[in-house]
């Protein structure tokens, strides 16, 4: 069984010799080699440059051969195409410009969105025929929910309040805004496919933002809607962090796979969704800063727990942090694939 053909017959809930692992964030941060292309390339260039991105995305797959490749990018590729550019600062994340009037909401232009977003399918072709359909290609992109709040806030924040404010206090322009967004990601997952993602994420990673009882009007059902437009060409996993009120809306959305992060048991979610519904994770990547001794004794607690189980895809309850060790790395890995 190839690592390509475990990690999507896992999408598929279908029996498999052992969990896939892949972890999010793989790509970039600790690798000593993405550090030195970052010596000599911005960010947005490596992002933006098809090879380079190829390069980034290959790179942790051929130190650590995970069962799938995740498209070196970053979710804001999206406002960036609808005409809200942002910087990455180093040392200081994410900055861009916030949208400030119901003028700049309305001015938001979709119509160039593949043409300004080109460079992402170059990339993915790339990688696809460097993968040489051993390892499975996902794509993603951030969910409606939250770009708006990094759209609203201007990139990262402490406190994201300006989203909420605008639920709140003006529906039909945060709908309005979401609708946008919306048919922007849905365009830009379904040129992804057209390239050769074989799945994607929808990475909503500020969903736990929210109460339950407002998710699913503020964030579940535009991914929902996104998911249908898709139509299951390819299996969609839903990463919506802190959501734990929520299972049913995020089953609903169409996802075939649900990811959770570190904070819930997750034979206990598994228990809780539907057979047809697969689960992606939940170390927790703090774990990944410790030693490979602790690391594999979680590893070894979670696989156990999950032994058996059909639809269990191995990752992080959220992404790799940048303090993580190599040799940790390494041997979650080993952990993982030597496990029966």
């Amino acid at each position: 069984m190839t690592n390509r053909d475990r990690f999507l017959r896992a999408c598929r809930c279908q029996p498999v010799d052992r969990p896939p692992i892949w972890l999010m964030r793989q790509a970039g941060r600790v690798l000593p080699e993405y550090r030195a292309l970052k010596e000599k390339h911005s960010f947005l260039e490596l992002v933006r440059t098809p090879e380079w991105a190829m390069e980034v995305t290959l790179q942790p797959i051929r130190r650590f051969d995970f069962d799938a490749a995740i498209l070196f990018s970053d979710i804001l590729v999206i406002p960036e195409a609808l005409g809200q550019p942002y910087e990455f600062v180093e040392g200081g994340g994410i900055e861009m410009e916030p949208l400030r009037t119901a003028a700049e909401i309305d001015a938001l232009d979709g119509a160039a969105v593949r043409e300004r977003l080109d460079y992402v399918p170059r990339a993915l072709r790339l990688i696809k025929e460097a993968l040489g359909g051993r390892t499975a290609l996902i794509g993603f992109a951030g969910s409606p929910w939250t770009l708006a709040n990094f759209m609203l806030q201007g990139g990262g924040a402490k406190e994201y309040v300006k989203a909420k404010a605008l639920f709140y206090s003006d529906r039909a322009l945060f709908d309005h805004l979401l609708r946008k967004l919306t048919d922007a990601v849905t365009e830009y997952l379904q040129m992804q496919i057209e390239a050769g993602a074989e799945a994607v994420q929808l990475f909503d990673s500020l969903g736990g933002l929210t109460t339950d009882h407002v998710f699913r009007d503020a964030s579940a059902r535009w991914m929902a809607e996104i998911i249908r437009a898709l139509n299951d060409r390819v299996p969609v996993i839903v990463f919506s962090k802190g959501t734990h009120g929520n299972w049913n809306d995020l089953v609903e959305s169409g996802a075939q796979i649900v990811g959770v992060d570190w904070t819930v048991r997750l034979s206990e979610v598994r228990a809780r969704l539907p057979e047809t519904v697969g689960v992606q994770g939940n170390l927790d990547p703090f774990l990944l800063t410790t030693t490979p001794e602790i690391v594999e004794a979680e590893a070894k607690l979670l696989l156990r727990e999950m032994h058996g189980s059909l639809g269990h895809i191995f990752n992080l309850g959220h992404g790799v942090p940048p303090t993580a060790k190599l040799e940790n790395v390494e041997r979650l890995v080993n952990t993982v694939r030597g496990f029966v």
